[in-house]
């Protein structure tokens, strides 16, 4: 990569989670990031994951689920650019961004995200929405709700885990005429607690969603779905909730990163291989560390603390991801899904404790003036 035009102390690319945390924290405790740091992020607003399926059910507006970056930005001392990460190289602590812009960096924050997992062949027949990044399946349902006299008859929702359950569950809510199909690769909701998958089968089968579990999609062909060698499902579009994969960057950065292509970090969140390089959410492979947003936000407050401390002499601190965390998952009707432990449960009062938690990670994290 071409020697950068424009040195900044920290950079910190992506509006997700630990991000988030770690702006806000600074705020709080009246820190700053060094003179000409950057925040780096596709659109000027983060958007909150954990509220996507309330947003999709017609439950919350595009603003309750957005957090605008700009002011967060500037109140602790950095300068919000909108563009996307074409390439990094690790080596020369250097960046390409989409819009033709190259800059170099002392520190590198990446909480960039994942993509959706594409584990199986396509003719590209059929449109593949993928669960994130976030605007874009919000943007592609209420096109679909527009569809005035031909909505999509058919469709096909690939991932048996608790984007999978969610979405079914919400689309079914905005998309009352369409018929709805889970395909799970294995059993459903297999990474949760073993009471959980029956409570959620109970709840797909009263929306009217056929749920298909040890069925997974091989190939895409002529706008089939085909498993086990056969055509299983005809539908109109496919929506992924597959899981994640790595962004195209990562693998080719210098980064040390996994068999999956995600960034390989330490408990203190750097890159195992490049220590001016700090990881965090998706984008990022730590043992005992899965991939949702319970595990991106605790790791924000060390986040926070690390980047600061890189900059000068100060210790890092390590980050521990918890032993379980509580999963609550919307059902698109106010009600929820809940597991923590062995414990599973669902209802109204379930669904009462995830809005009050999501609303509450919003408030905490817009600056007041920006408050709802």
């Amino acid at each position: 990569m071409p020697t950068s035009l424009l040195q900044a102390p920290l950079v910190m690319i992506g509006g997700g989670h630990a991000h988030l945390v770690a702006l806000r924290q600074w705020i709080a405790r009246g820190q700053r990031a060094p003179a000409g740091s950057l925040l780096i992020n596709a659109q000027p607003y983060a958007w909150y994951s954990g509220m996507l399926p309330g947003l999709l059910a017609g439950r919350f507006t595009a603003a309750q689920c957005s957090i605008e970056l700009a002011p967060l930005a500037a109140a602790c001392g950095l300068t919000l650019i909108c563009d996307e990460l074409l390439a990094l190289d690790a080596s020369s602590q250097a960046i390409l961004l989409a819009s033709g812009k190259r800059l170099g960096f002392a520190r590198l924050s990446l909480n960039t995200g994942a993509l959706p997992a594409i584990d199986f062949k396509t003719d590209g027949s059929l449109p593949l929405v993928g669960a994130k990044p976030f605007p874009g399946i919000v943007q592609q349902v209420q096109q679909w709700q527009t569809w005035q006299t031909q909505p999509p008859a058919q469709l096909a929702i690939l991932g048996g885990g608790a984007a999978g359950v969610e979405l079914a569950l919400a689309l079914r809510m905005s998309l009352p005429q369409t018929q709805l199909s889970l395909f799970c690769r294995s059993g459903l909701l297999a990474n949760h607690p073993p009471r959980l998958a029956p409570l959620a089968r109970t709840r797909l089968s009263k929306a009217a969603v056929k749920l298909h579990e040890n069925l997974p999609i091989e190939r895409i062909s002529d706008t089939q779905l085909y498993a086990a060698g056969r055509a299983v499902a005809q539908p109109d579009a496919v929506v992924l909730a597959t899981g994640a994969a790595a962004a195209g960057w990562q693998p080719g950065s210098g980064l040390l990163c996994d068999e999956q292509g995600f960034i390989r970090i330490n408990e203190q969140l750097q890159s195992c291989s490049h220590a001016a390089i700090f990881a965090t959410g998706d984008c990022a492979s730590l043992p005992n560390t899965p991939r949702a947003g319970v595990y991106a936000v605790r790791q924000g407050p060390v986040l926070a603390h690390n980047l600061l401390a890189a900059t000068g002499s100060g210790t890092l601190q390590r980050y521990q991801p918890q032993p379980r965390a509580l999963a609550l998952l919307a059902c698109g009707d106010g009600s929820a899904l809940l597991s923590y432990g062995a414990l599973a449960t669902q209802g109204r009062l379930a669904g009462k404790l995830k809005d009050w938690l999501d609303l509450r990670f919003m408030r905490e994290h817009r600056l007041p003036a920006h408050g709802d």
